[in-house]
Parts: C-alpha cells; structure tokens; sequence
C-alpha cells in the first residue's frame, strides 16, 4: 500500500462507513455522491482489498472495513487535533500590521495574497503603504517590508524569497503599426518606454552596449503604475514584470535576447518579530504566499 495516499480517502471512508450510503456520506461531507465513489474507489485500489458490497439498500462493510475502522478513526481523531492546535496557535492573533511594498507589488500581487490572508487570520487588519520609496523600517514607518532592495542596518531581519524576471514588451497594436524589432539596433526605430529621474533603464541599455540618453524615451515616468497602463495602452515598447505582462494577452514578449537581470524581492522586519505574535503571524503567511502568487 501507498503510504502517501490522501487523509480526504480516509474521511470519505469514515463518511460512508457511518451512513451507509454514498448520498449519505457526501451530504455529511458537502460533497458529491460521484466524488465519495471515487474516493471509496481509489482507497480501495491502494488497500488492494474490497471495503464495501454495494447493495441495493447501500453500503454493506467488509471484515476488511470493519478492522481498518479502528486505524482510520485514530487518523480522524489526529487530524482534528491538528486542526484545532493550529487554530489555537492563531486564535488571538490580532491588531493592526502595517506593510509596505512598491506600487506593483502594492496593487497586483497583494491584494489576491491579503484576501487569502483575511481567512487565515482573520483577526490581522493590514495597513498597505504602495510606496518606491523605501520605508525606514527602524523609525517604525511600517512593520514589514516587501523590496526589491537588500536593506543593510543589522538590527533588520531580512529574507529573500523571490525573484521576479522582467522581459521586454509590446502591445499587439502598437507592433501591428510599427513592425516586430528582430533586434536590439532595430529598437533606434521605435518609440521606447521609460523611466524619469530612475536611470536603471538607461543604464541597461549601456550594458547591453547601446548608451542612449533619456530622449531615447518617447514616454517617461517614474510612476510604475502610469508606466505599466503607457506599455498597455500601446505607447511603445517597455520592459516588464513577466508576472504583470501575464496578465494582458495583448501583451507580446519580444528580443528575447535582451537579458534584464531579475530583481530579487526582501522580505523585511524589524528584530521585534520574535515577540511579536502579530507580526511574525504575518510575516510567515507572505514569506510562503508571495513566491506562488508570483
């Protein structure tokens, strides 16, 4: 037997054995009659032994089902105490946590992570500071920082624990009109999206061997919102968060030779995560939420 088989087959199981038939067990379950079958089904394929004679009253137990009771009831009894330590660990956990993340991270990665936050904990209530500049975690502007930067005062716990990659991008509509660059030369002939004041572009295209100046940029804005909605809107080329680009199918990745390093993201807090029960709550639910959602 696979001893990595599924806790949902054992309570499908339990279910079934209890009420005597499938409907019975899914409505006691909220599921589904199809659902409990399949279940029964597989936990019986992985026993390699028969737990139930179906009969046209229902569910009739096996010698095998009766002696696998015992056992299963023990899981069930286990995995409710498990689930009530955890709630425990959680229950009290509230107040307010204030977070701070730049503007992208701020508008399209957090939201959908604080949602499923708001269910875990439900007691937390989130301050959000969308903000490039970079909050001074010690002067207790914020409890927890999202950025792109390594901070270096050593009283800061600091986790890395993503990376987003960037890709440069057009919409569909702007290459229609303009024509595909198949190179870097070819982006001479094209109105480029770019930053203000922030020479991170410009100083990636002199590493890249092509030094241009910020008239280079048909459009420039250090705003990464007002950035993002000019790539969308068809303005020109731009260079992109693949996570963001994603999420527009107009969007095309084009010169892939173009090699944009990727920004690793910090996960920052102050030292007194250790004490407190809030903020560590917290920080562990983004440490582990953050890196799927991206």
């Amino acid at each position: 037997m696979n001893s990595n088989f599924d806790w949902s087959l054992v309570r499908s199981f339990l279910a079934a054995l209890d009420h005597g038939s499938l409907l019975g067990a899914a409505r006691a379950l909220g599921s589904t009659q199809p659902t409990l079958g399949r279940h029964v089904a597989e936990l019986e394929a992985q026993l390699g032994a028969v737990l139930f004679e179906r009969t046209g009253r229902g569910l009739l137990p096996t010698q095998t089902a009766l002696r696998l009771a015992d056992s299963a009831r023990a899981m069930e009894d286990g995995a409710n105490q498990l689930a009530r330590s955890v709630s425990g660990a959680q229950a009290g956990v509230s107040g307010t946590v204030r977070i701070t993340a730049s503007q992208p991270v701020a508008c399209f990665v957090l939201p959908a992570v604080l949602a499923q936050m708001r269910v875990a904990l439900p007691e937390i209530q989130v301050e959000l500071v969308a903000s490039n500049e970079v909050s001074n975690l010690l002067r207790r502007e914020a409890d927890i920082a999202l950025r792109m930067v390594q901070p270096e005062q050593s009283t800061l716990v600091v986790k890395r624990i993503a990376k987003i990659t960037l890709g440069t991008y057009a919409h569909r509509d702007y290459l229609r009109r303009r024509g595909v660059p198949r190179q870097m030369a070819d982006l001479a002939s094209h109105e480029l999206v770019g930053t203000d004041k922030d020479e991170a572009i410009l100083r990636g295209f002199a590493a890249w061997g092509f030094p241009v100046g910020r008239e280079a940029f048909a459009f420039r804005s250090d705003d990464l919102i007002a950035y993002w909605e000019a790539v969308r809107a068809g303005l020109g080329i731009g260079f992109l968060a693949d996570y963001l680009a994603r999420t527009d199918s107009q969007l095309v990745p084009i010169l892939p030779m173009i090699k944009i390093p990727p920004l690793p993201i910090w996960l920052t807090v102050h030292r007194e995560i250790r004490t407190s029960r809030r903020i560590r709550a917290v920080y562990d639910f983004l440490a582990a939420a953050v890196p799927k959602a991206l």
